[in-house]
């Protein structure tokens, strides 16, 4: 496969940020071959095309992290390891952000409208649930804020679930979801700033390079706060499950090493919930405040 070939995993490791131009072009050029081929269902299909480019480098370096567990690597170490894999994916998934962003603001709206169908619909509850929480907290609401915060993060868990069940039985299966996200993430900061360009561009008669690059700053800090360490979450429990797949794959819980593989996975988990509680913790007493 051409796309397959761009990168290999030892260069995503080394150089994470290599990543970003990769998610980019995948998800362009997914999103380019949807529209013209897949029309009436490109928000869909530019999703699962852009997985599949995607997939190959992904699997390759679970793959990669893998072997490391069967070594007698310490644990501490192993996650120092493991910690370069999960920048490639992130630089990954910035990448796909910043192409769903920067085309739905710059795309015409007839096209924005088809090509972002299925994201516009979920873009409308996250923006009722993003008010929600501002009024919860301005008002002092602590017990709203409380239960609030329990149903984000019980909800955020069973995203992470996911992520692990598609990881172990697809491998990279979670990817899926994480691109998934990226365009959710993506349409919501393009919506945000190519509203607020248009405000500004009213109001004073067009707006100046001051004024883009102050509302797309705000675009992208506004979900980032949160989204950021909720997509790493995910990221380490896909990592845990796709080890633990491909471990099973290679035959190597037979072995004295599927203990330590088992362990490290265990460890990752953990990690994961920890970093989801955290977002959790931003999205509901943070956000809202800073941008109520």
């Amino acid at each position: 496969m051409v796309l397959e070939n761009l990168i290999n995993p030892e260069k995503a490791e080394s150089k994470p940020s290599l990543m970003v131009i990769l998610g980019f072009f995948y998800t362009t050029l997914a999103m380019l071959l949807s529209y013209f081929i897949f029309k009436s269902y490109s928000s869909l299909f530019m999703i699962f095309l852009a997985t599949i480019a995607a997939i190959p480098i992904i699997y390759r370096l679970i793959k990669m992290e893998e072997q490391k567990d069967v070594t007698d690597m310490e644990e501490k170490i192993l996650l120092k390891e493991h910690y370069r894999a999960l920048s490639s994916f992130m630089y990954l998934f910035l990448g796909a952000t910043l192409a769903f962003a920067l085309w739905y603001v710059v795309l015409p709206s007839n096209t924005i409208s088809v090509l972002y169908e299925s994201q516009a619909s979920t873009i409308t509850s996250i923006n009722g649930r993003t008010t929600s929480y501002a009024i919860d907290n301005a008002t002092g609401n602590a017990v709203n804020s409380f239960g609030v915060f329990t149903r984000i993060f019980f909800n955020n868990i069973k995203v992470l679930l996911f992520c692990i069940l598609f990881s172990f039985l697809y491998g990279a299966g979670s990817l899926f979801i994480l691109i998934w996200n990226a365009s959710i993430v993506g349409t919501a900061i393009g919506n945000f700033v190519r509203t607020n360009i248009a405000t500004l561009a009213t109001q004073i008669g067009g707006a100046s390079l001051g004024s883009y690059f102050s509302v797309v700053s705000i675009g992208l800090f506004k979900y980032v706060i949160h989204g950021f360490p909720e997509i790493l979450a995910y990221f380490i429990a896909a990592l845990a499950g796709g080890i633990i797949s491909i471990a099973i794959i290679n035959h190597d819980f037979a072995t004295r090493k599927f203990e330590h593989i088992l362990l490290d996975s265990a460890d990752l988990l953990m990690l994961s919930i920890f970093v989801l509680f955290v977002a959790a913790l931003l999205e509901v007493f943070v956000t809202p405040i800073l941008f109520s």
